[in-house]
């Protein structure tokens, strides 16, 4: 068995703890609350993509009570330029992430724990290091890009592949943006998230680029750093 420091057991039970508290957070928002929100963040990154017009994006079908709502593949397709890819992920069974091409919502298939993946051909874990926009999902991010997910490790391997310039954003609900979470040496910074109330946000540790994303709120909201 692992020798487990002291430091990393009192870390894993805070991730356990704050997980639980975030996950019944969620489910108790109403359904109008969370439709009003899926609509809030599907329209910035709607204005994302539009400006970015990147030629591949990787994101995800949101379950449950994740921010986005489970059209937000299809609302971000729609907003790609003509001959953009959008890739969403398909979970391995060493529970890395390979890749699939998004065909409209007949081409997916039940994954387990209400997961939706796309039935097409796999295009490999590396896949994801293309994508000129990648958007990851989180339970809670912190401000200095470290995002709590559900305990996989999936994305943290995922990140490793995606260049530092690249876009990382996570969409959240109001309230998820923190100040600190508890973090470990494998866990891998994000850029950007968006939020219903805040829009999107940058990071204290996001670095600028020649797109000028890095330091982008929209119009009339509050700076993120």
């Amino acid at each position: 068995m692992p020798d487990f420091s002291d430091g990393a057991e009192v870390t894993h039970e805070a991730k356990r703890d704050a997980r639980a508290a975030l996950l019944a957070r969620r489910r108790a928002l109403t359904a109008p609350h969370r439709a009003e929100a899926a609509g809030r963040v599907q329209a910035e990154l709607v204005s994302l993509v539009r400006r970015l017009r990147p030629r591949r994006v990787t994101a995800y079908v949101p379950v449950g009570s994740e921010p986005g709502g489970p059209d937000l593949p299809a609302v971000l397709y729609a907003a790609l330029p003509a001959g953009a890819e959008l890739l969403l992920p398909v979970l391995r069974d060493d529970l890395d992430l390979d890749w699939a091409a998004w065909t409209g919502p007949d081409g997916l298939v039940a994954a387990g724990r209400g997961m939706r993946e796309p039935a097409g051909p796999r295009l490999g874990v590396g896949a994801v290091a293309g994508a000129e926009l990648v958007v990851v999902p989180a339970l809670a991010v912190d401000r200095r890009g470290l995002r709590l997910g559900r305990g996989g490790g999936s994305y943290d391997r995922a990140l490793t592949r995606v260049a530092t310039s690249t876009l990382t954003v996570v969409p959240l609900h109001d309230g998820e943006l923190v100040e600190a979470l508890p973090a470990e040496s494998h866990d891998r910074p994000v850029r950007a998230v968006v939020t219903p109330a805040g829009g999107l946000r940058t990071l204290d540790a996001a670095p600028a680029d020649d797109t000028g994303v890095a330091r982008h709120t929209s119009a009339g909201r509050t700076r993120g750093r």
